[in-house]
């Protein structure tokens, strides 16, 4: 089950869907880890999903700054495609042959911590932690309200929209109500005389996670709603806001704005979908796949049901934390605090690494001094949105949860399931994986 963002090229990266399966390795070769006795270092290992181009390029930067910095202790990195990550975290684990240091999704975090995976951060790292990230960042990275690691890459979602389409239709700014996000898609959605979809006005897709699942939650947020409750051990999405969310995702399909069968990340990027919603690492990938085209894609916040309410979507992520098998946990985390904590030029290395590929880190400081030297003016409300967004739900069960919440979401679009139905079969199978003593 993918997070936020999709397969191959398309994805950047993202976290990407496609990598290869290979393990790659710098410095020296895992599974050698040292002593650490004069002549003969430590070796921490990092293991990742920053497998292949840009993502292997900017890791690799640090550590090798890292690597030629110290002599006592060294880093490698290890990587695996994204689709294999948590498998391999929970096989190498069992077999005693996990890495020192783990770069999970954060949904996994509940699942991890109770394999007994993850170390809870060191009260100094903790408190660092706390202090120099977001509140949404914070929650991702931690569970039960403990922390286990250093946020890295930080996802929001923001609506993504072609001016160039807007304007043909008429309408010359973004929606900023459902209301307006209604006639907009019906107003920009276009299809031939038999039928086939030319113009998706509001882009709606079974294509992976985030633009089943991620953009159904951002939208949930928005209306002030949740996917499960405070404690994660039962659905909430049987409520005024989350039928509201569907009932609107069913009148865009049912009335011929949107498409599900369609590849948005394709359509968006070939002007053939007028409004998306979706995660702040696409601006990036768009900006590669569309050329000159780019200048007409802008970024608003996700929109609210009504004028007046307050703002809130969705964050997803990524963190860096440190395996409870390590032999070395003292030399891993201080490692970590150099890579995601200590400033250079004003900002941390993690977020400079995000930021030459496109993304954010949960630290709003750092990314307003990156963004100010001149980057892409579209990342911004991704920027904002660290302030209001949500972090996704990441109890014991959230990976299955998301899973359950995607088919019964992809079963209303495709007219399997009515609202009814979907709220009804998500509550009743999320409720029993949830509600499980873990």
């Amino acid at each position: 089950m993918t997070p936020t963002r999709p397969a191959g090229r398309l994805s950047r990266r993202h976290l990407a869907l496609a990598l290869p399966s290979a393990l790659l390795t710098a410095g020296c070769a895992a599974p050698y880890r040292g002593t650490g006795r004069p002549g003969e270092p430590i070796v921490l290992t990092v293991l990742s999903h920053y497998a292949s181009g840009e993502l292997k390029e900017a890791l690799q930067g640090p550590v090798d700054e890292w690597n030629a910095t110290h002599d006592r202790v060294r880093v490698a990195t290890k990587a695996v495609e994204f689709t294999d990550l948590l498998t391999t975290f929970m096989v190498r684990q069992a077999a005693g042959q996990g890495a020192d240091i783990l770069q999970p999704y954060c949904l996994w975090n509940g699942q991890l911590v109770r394999a007994g995976v993850l170390r809870p951060a060191p009260a100094g790292h903790a408190e660092e932690i706390r202090r120099g990230y977001g509140a949404a960042a914070v929650g991702s990275a931690s569970v039960a309200g403990r922390v286990y690691g250093y946020p890295t890459e930080t996802q929001t979602y923001a609506l993504y929209y072609n001016r160039r389409l807007l304007r043909q239709a008429g309408v010359d700014h973004p929606p900023g109500t459902w209301r307006e996000l209604e006639e907009t898609a019906y107003r920009t959605a276009r299809r031939d005389g038999y039928g086939n979809t030319l113009v998706q006005g509001f882009g709606l897709s079974t294509y992976d996670d985030s633009t089943t699942v991620g953009q159904t939650l951002a939208l949930l947020n928005a209306a002030g709603g949740r996917f499960v409750t405070a404690d994660g051990r039962s659905t909430a999405i049987d409520s005024t806001a989350g039928r509201a969310v569907l009932d609107l995702q069913h009148r865009l399909v049912a009335k011929g704005a949107s498409d599900p069968g369609v590849n948005v990340y394709k359509a968006f990027a070939s002007g053939q979908v007028a409004m998306v919603i979706s995660a702040g690492w696409w601006t990036a990938n768009l900006k590669s796949l569309m050329g000159r085209a780019y200048r007409d894609v802008g970024v608003a916040p996700v929109p609210l049901p009504d004028a007046d309410g307050r703002r809130a979507t969705l964050s997803t992520g990524f963190m860096l934390g440190v395996n409870t098998a390590s032999e070395h946990p003292g030399e891993a985390w201080e490692f970590l605090r150099w890579l995601n904590a200590e400033k250079v030029r004003g900002v941390t290395r993690m977020s400079a690494l995000q930021a030459s590929v496109g993304s954010l880190t949960g630290r709003a400081d750092d990314m307003r001094t990156l963004l100010g030297t001149g980057g892409d003016p579209n990342l911004r409300p991704f920027l904002e949105a660290l302030a209001y967004a949500v972090p996704e739900p990441n109890g014991p069960g959230a990976q299955q949860a998301k899973s359950l919440l995607r088919k019964n979401i992809e079963a209303l679009w495709t007219g399997q399931q009515t609202v009814d139905e979907a709220l009804r079969t998500t509550c009743r199978q999320v409720d029993q994986e949830v509600s499980r003593a873990w």
